[in-house]
């Protein structure tokens, strides 16, 4: 959902979903869908059918899948309640959360930059090992052999020892 259709409470078709098929839709769990309405982080209230059964709208879904992608890139529950609170307040605040937004961008990309440096490390280790594995020769890792690039000698072990 991209900012310009941030009208989360624009009106549904009177049907509406139950709560296993809004688990099903975005992956999270009925617990959880739960959760996330006693913490306030919908945009607007979980209508209640018949029953008092949660009724759901597809507003809620496209929310609950932009609610999904903050929790993955990290942004902890109270920046989304932030956002929330500032979405509900409606026009007039949209510096406030671009700024939110901002910053929980730069924080991930931070992130990512560190991600990116600890997968070369690995990568370059895997590279190591295809190319020892390959050659016969794995077993000079452990053993400290100058000639390697492996891992260390294991604790107590000499870096020459074989």
């Amino acid at each position: 959902m991209s900012e310009t259709s941030e009208t989360y409470d624009t009106p549904q078709s009177s049907a509406g979903l139950s709560i296993g098929q809004v688990a099903e839709r975005t992956g999270l769990s009925v617990h959880a869908l739960r959760f996330y309405e006693n913490e306030g982080l919908f945009v607007g209230p979980v209508r209640r059918g018949p029953g008092g059964h949660r009724v759901y709208t597809e507003t809620d879904v496209a929310w609950l899948q932009v609610c999904n992608r903050f929790r993955a890139s990290g942004m902890p529950l109270t920046v989304i309640r932030q956002y929330v609170d500032l979405v509900r307040q409606g026009p007039g605040n949209e510096a406030d959360r671009y700024a939110l937004l901002r910053r929980h961008e730069e924080q991930l990309a931070a992130r990512i930059e560190e991600l990116t440096a600890c997968l070369a490390v690995i990568r370059e280790k895997v590279g190591v090992y295809e190319e020892h594995l390959a050659q016969g020769t794995a077993d000079r890792l452990w053993a400290g052999d100058p000639r390697a690039t492996g891992d260390p000698a294991p604790a107590g072990r000499s870096p020459h020892s074989g």
